[in-house]
């Protein structure tokens, strides 16, 4: 699953944060949790929660059915 969720975030999710001045870097995947640190304008924004929810899971939910969750490390 680890591929399926780094395409994802190559592809769909990092272009989207970058229009905003930030960035992802995906950490690794256990047992359907993926976990992630938010870079750039995305690592101090006060809307951080709110992209790592709605963008980042939402995106990563829909795409990938296995995973059960997006957190920030």
């Amino acid at each position: 699953m680890i591929e399926e969720v780094k395409k994802v975030i190559e592809k769909e999710i990092k272009p989207l944060l970058a229009m905003e001045g930030g960035g992802i870097e995906l950490i690794g995947v256990d047992d359907g949790l993926v976990k992630v640190r938010l870079q750039g304008a995305c690592a101090s924004c006060c809307s951080s929660q709110y992209t790592l929810v709605y963008t980042v899971e939402a995106r990563l939910k829909d795409r990938i059915p296995e995973v059960k969750g997006v957190v920030a490390v």
